[in-house]
């Protein structure tokens, strides 16, 4: 009897034009040797602009222990999955709108005028590194529309509206339609088909099943359920926007686009997930809110712009929006800790910042930041810091983004503004 061909921990199953990946598999059923590869490392940023609400922003202790104030409240079941950094400085985002945005990711300087002139981020820096290793190099990913013109400082407002930069002067395209970034991580067939995408791979994936271990086997229903929910909801998604003759036809908003800002996120997270979880992509972007921000949030009961009341950031309005996306970032980070890799999840191997260009309105001089996730343990989780009073120097922004670099194995003699590493990540 002929055995079982080997199985790789990349599986890919093919059908109707469209590639599933399946996810990274524990068990291999080959004569390799027996020490297992380890899990691949990923990176995902998530953006809120115009700052957030200072006086609920706080966390001290460490581990179960660990202290949130309000604004990080959703994130108290993931204490020990945390790292809240406060007192980070970027120096060249310092004061003002557009340029605290335009270079979150870069630290670089950036330029007042017609001419747009930046630096790359660091999410495209690792997208590059990981270019071979992987279908996708990187998701980008965005809940509000760029916006054009300029800011009475005179830096251009596509600053404003994008956090990641290929290179000084090119913005990566955001892609705003969760059909289309869904349909992305499947050969951009998925939107062309009647059924399920799902539908002729089924059979090999049983196929597989029956040759791995009982928790791959789990781990392969477990992503196929997946990516049959996230392919439901875009699909409700679009036939609720092509069904909706409340709106006329030329006023009727793009299909794909929810209106309520939660769904709207979570889509986005959704495909973040899957695309981690298949090692699609292991880099991603979600910029929910831009700098200057113009989303309006009913479900708040506020009647304001985003940006309006980040003005009055100490008020209950402000301090509903802040943590409204909090929550949205609180909802990835369980999502992933649900997907077991290995010994771990997801989570485990993965880093997920939250971030924002402003300590309070038009003040760069504290970055609010947190990490969730430990890629592979290189990443110690469950902990405060505190970096204020360290002096400028030693508190660079970008000195972070070389630790986190080195710990996903891309070592930089230096990157924006810095040479150092962020002494006690």
């Amino acid at each position: 009897m002929t055995a079982n061909p080997p199985v790789s921990r990349r599986v890919l199953l093919k059908g109707l034009g469209v590639t599933v990946a399946l996810p990274w598999l524990e068990s291999v059923a080959s004569a390799a040797p027996a020490a297992a590869k380890a899990a691949p490392k990923r990176f995902a940023c998530m953006f809120i602009g115009d700052g957030i609400s200072p006086p609920h922003w706080w966390a001290k202790g460490e581990g179960a222990q660990m202290e949130l104030g309000s604004s990080l409240e959703p994130l108290a079941p993931f204490r020990d999955k945390l790292n809240v950094i406060q007192g980070l400085f970027n120096r060249e985002g310092d004061g003002g709108h557009a340029r605290c945005t335009g270079n979150i990711l870069s630290g670089a300087k950036l330029e007042r005028g017609r001419t747009i002139k930046g630096g790359v981020s660091m999410d495209q820096v690792l997208a590059k590194h990981y270019e071979e290793e992987t279908p996708q190099p990187s998701l980008v990913l965005g809940c509000e529309q760029p916006v054009s013109g300029f800011h009475e400082s005179q830096y251009s407002m596509v600053y404003a509206s994008h956090i990641s930069w290929r290179n000084g002067d090119s913005p990566v395209p955001i892609e705003l339609y969760p059909a289309l970034a869904f349909d992305s991580l499947f050969g951009g067939k998925a939107g062309k088909l009647h059924g399920s995408i799902l539908d002729d791979v089924l059979e090999q994936a049983k196929d597989v099943s029956g040759k791995v271990s009982g928790a791959d086997k789990q781990k392969v229903d477990e992503y196929l359920a997946s990516v049959r929910e996230t392919e439901a909801r875009v699909q409700r998604l679009n036939k609720m926007a092509k069904d909706d003759t409340a709106v006329p036809a030329d006023k009727r908003p793009p299909a794909g686009q929810p209106k309520d800002f939660r769904e709207y996120s979570r889509l986005m997270c959704d495909i973040i997930a899957l695309a981690f979880q298949s090692d699609r992509s292991r880099v991603a972007t979600l910029l929910m809110s831009r700098d200057l921000s113009g989303m309006v949030y009913p479900f708040l009961g506020v009647r304001d712009d985003h940006h309006s009341y980040s003005h009055d950031n100490e008020g209950k309005s402000y301090q509903a929006i802040v943590k409204c996306h909090i929550e949205q970032y609180a909802y990835l980070i369980e999502k992933l800790s649900k997907m077991r890799e290995g010994t771990g999840t997801v989570l485990d191997n993965s880093c997920l910042m939250f971030v924002s260009e402003h300590w309070n309105a038009h003040n760069g001089t504290r970055v609010p930041l947190v990490l969730a996730g430990g890629l592979g343990g290189a990443l110690k989780t469950g902990r405060t810091h505190d970096y204020l009073k360290a002096g400028n120097d030693k508190r660079k922004l970008c000195s972070l983004y070389l630790t986190l670099m080195d710990k996903m194995g891309l070592e930089l003699k230096e990157f924006g503004d810095s040479k150092e590493r962020l002494a006690g990540i």
